[in-house]
């Protein structure tokens, strides 16, 4: 395991939660996505039959990152995992109200891990994204906007990007904090 390079309060206090993720390669590569943002709190929900971290494709996606995928936290269900939390759920869906973007929600979680709150960002099914049951954990709802006419991006592509909003919003936090 590497040290960290860069530590901020948030790292502490986010996890990334995968509800019902399908494909083992992606739990893989969602642990070397946050990990290359400084988290290591990865769950799974209710992971399909493959979509394990001891599958081979989740340790040969992980590259270096298997200390987070060793310590992925498993659940059997969204309420267990959340409880406690203040929870933020990704969406491709249009039409939902109250939106943010990843970098608004990043902003808002950086603020609220800085007052000591434990934070949990869902992320739904490959194919389905989260249910609507899924969704009514959420206290905020965000979504990566698209320019194209493709619907959604990969799962580990979602986590990656929300994973550098959150960082880079951390790091102008700090930084605001140091010339103030």
């Amino acid at each position: 395991m590497s040290e960290q390079r860069v530590h901020l309060k948030v790292h502490e206090h986010t996890a990334f939660v995968l509800v019902r993720p399908h494909y083992p390669e992606n739990v893989g590569a969602s642990a070397r996505a946050i990990k290359t943002m400084g988290f290591s709190r990865l769950a799974l929900v209710r992971a399909g039959r493959l979509a394990v971290p001891e599958h081979p494709m989740a340790f040969k996606m992980s590259v270096r990152a298997w200390d987070v995928l060793n310590a992925t936290e498993r659940h059997e269900d969204v309420a267990s995992t959340v409880t406690g939390s203040l929870v933020f759920a990704t969406s491709s869906r249009r039409g939902l109200s109250g939106v943010l973007t990843a970098r608004e929600a990043g902003r808002l979680i950086v603020a609220e891990a800085e007052r000591g709150r434990d934070i949990r960002i869902l992320f739904g099914n490959e194919k389905t994204g989260l249910s609507a049951d899924e969704l009514e954990h959420a206290e905020h709802c965000l979504r990566v906007p698209m320019a194209g006419d493709q619907p959604s991006i990969n799962l580990a592509q979602a986590v990656q990007l929300v994973a550098y909003e959150i960082f880079v919003a951390g790091l102008e936090a700090r930084a605001a904090r140091s010339t103030a």
